[in-house]
């Protein structure tokens, strides 16, 4: 009977350690990226990026339907200036996937704000 016992208590004890080690690592490491998309020490901060479009109410909403749909008359002036604010440098970044999108809403809300600058 105290064979079975010292057992049972070492198998726990065991169970214990390697699942308090395991967590242990799990926070030590850094989490996975994906290649290309968001490389480790990125220069660009991302939320600064997009900060300024989720300040304005909408805005993002606006934005995503654009780039699904094509259409942008359904931006909002507002959400326009937000995006004409915005450095050139963060586009690569926010739209990977669609790099003709950032200077065709840019050109689009040319015209909805006059005095916002084009696309160079």
């Amino acid at each position: 009977m105290g064979t079975k016992t010292f057992l049972s208590i070492s198998l726990m004890v065991s169970l214990c350690a390697a699942i308090f080690v395991s967590q242990g690592v799990a926070h030590m490491q850094t989490p996975p990226t994906v290649p290309g998309l968001f490389p480790p020490g990125l220069p660009i901060d991302l939320v600064k990026c997009w900060s300024s479009l989720f300040n304005v109410e909408g805005c993002v909403l606006e934005i995503a339907k654009s780039i699904f749909s094509g259409k942008f008359e359904n931006v909002e002036a507002a959400c326009c200036k937000a995006f004409s604010t915005l450095d050139a440098n963060c586009w690569p970044h926010m739209f990977p996937l669609n790099p003709f999108f950032p200077p065709l809403l840019k050109d689009n809300c040319a015209r909805i704000v006059p005095n916002s600058p084009t696309h160079n």
